[in-house]
């Protein structure tokens, strides 16, 4: 059969979610990656993510977090469709775990082997999800928001954990930073901070630019921290899995 490439229907608390799913039907059972999205909600960029780890072996699942599939056209919708999610993390973190549910039921997955990657606030929402133990080997925040709604205890963070950060993003203060390290090494959570000079918020999203410019937002593509964050996503899979 090839590759597939489809929307995937699951739901939480009777809200109606459209995930999209990536995988190769030719393997057997290989790992599984979650997907979340930008604030701007699941759009063709985070399609091409999913895509992306499909061809690099894994069956990936980018999760609706807005459900029905809604996206946001501009800052103000999609700050909008954000602060519902964070303004209601029980829901949140409810859309998450069924999202984790949907892709561990797929038989394309080998169920113990899930990990994470988010991008902008779904940054925050992988690391969200380590925080509150869920049974992932892995999470990698691209761009994320850093700020927590649960504190874990001491060793209750399962995944190991790599952030990837614009040196420059003025959206993430460094206040943040600060405490997030904090948190986590009081977790006893094996975590990486890689931090890119120059990078400004949304640098793996070749759109950040444009968009940018036509918001008056600090968000930029960069090629290079884009290449360095998804190759050391790359590396960390290869060590888990």
């Amino acid at each position: 059969m090839g590759k597939v490439n489809e929307t995937l229907s699951y739901s939480a608390e009777g809200q109606e979610l459209k995930g999209y799913l990536a995988f190769d039907d030719d393997a057997g059972p290989r790992p599984g990656v979650m997907v979340i999205h930008e604030w701007w909600g699941l759009d063709t960029y985070i399609r091409e993510r999913t895509d992306r780890l499909a061809e690099l072996g894994y069956t990936a699942l980018a999760l609706d977090m807005y459900g029905d599939g809604r996206t946001g056209g501009s800052p103000d919708e999609a700050g909008a469709l954000m602060n519902g999610v964070l303004g209601d993390m029980e829901s949140g973190t409810a859309r998450l775990k069924s999202g984790y549910e949907a892709l561990v039921a797929h038989p394309a997955v080998d169920v113990d082997r899930i990990a994470a990657i988010g991008y902008c606030f779904g940054g925050a929402m992988v690391l969200h999800m380590a925080r509150i133990g869920m049974p992932l080997e892995a999470v990698v925040s691209f761009h994320g928001s850093l700020g927590s709604f649960h504190t874990p205890e001491p060793g209750t963070v399962k995944p190991r954990i790599l952030v990837c950060h614009g040196a420059a993003d003025s959206l993430v203060p460094d206040d943040d930073i600060t405490a997030f390290k904090s948190e986590m090494s009081a977790a006893q959570a094996e975590f990486t901070f890689e931090e890119y000079d120059g990078a400004l918020h949304g640098f793996t999203n070749k759109e950040a630019t444009a968009r940018g410019q036509a918001h008056g937002l600090p968000l930029a593509y960069d090629a290079q921290a884009d290449e360095k964050s998804w190759a050391s996503m790359q590396r960390l899979f290869n060590a888990v899995f």
